[in-house]
Order: C-alpha cells, then structure tokens, then sequence
C-alpha cells in the first residue's frame, strides 16, 4: 500500500473545510487561495478549486462579487454567507472532536 495516496487523500478530505476557513476571514481571491493551500501543502489546482467553489455557492455557503483588474480580467472575490458561517462552525466542530479522538488513539499507541 502506498502511504502516499493515503496522504493525498487525507488532504483532499479537509480541502472543503480549509477553503471556508481562508474565506471567512473576509474577502479573497481564488488564486491567493491557492498560494495559502499550497503553502500549507495542501495541494490543490485550480481544476480543483474552481467546481468545489462552485458547489459551495451553489449550496449558498459562498458567495462572490466581481471587481475590474487593471492588469487583466475581472475577479471573483469570494466571501462567507451567513449559512456559510454555520456551517464552518459546525465543521469547527467536528474538526476538534475528529483531531481530539484522532490524538487519543495516537497516543494511546505511543504509551505501548
């Protein structure tokens, strides 16, 4: 078995909740997405990206407004509706019984 895959998909598990993170923080551009993701190593393209923000609007968690760039094409910017904002407390949540569960178990290996 390979442990990379394992890790990718480790990853790609949380990827939903990471981007409601960056975007509940206010106001941010896909690609300033990207470079936080990648820089957290969580690896991810805009192939990627783009159809998950696309299902968070569609679900009314995200919502965008387009602004005119000077040096190129408008952009999205995205931020945080107000079900989004529930629903990121409700994963928050879930992440700090999942991270507390997940640091029982390991420790209770490394007692052995």
């Amino acid at each position: 078995m390979n442990s990379d895959n394992t890790k990718v998909q480790m990853r790609k598990g949380i990827l939903e909740f990471c981007i409601l993170h960056i975007i509940s923080r206010g106001e941010v551009y896909a690609s300033d997405m990207l470079v936080e993701l990648t820089s957290a190593k969580i690896m991810v393209v805009e192939g990627t990206l783009y159809p998950l923000l696309t299902r968070l609007r569609k679900a009314e968690l995200v919502d965008y407004r387009w602004e005119e760039s000077t040096s190129g094409p408008p952009r999205k910017y995205y931020t945080l509706t107000d079900t989004g904002r529930l629903f990121l407390d409700d994963l928050r949540e879930t992440w700090g019984e999942l991270v507390q569960s997940t640091n029982q178990i390991i420790s209770n290996y490394n007692n052995k």
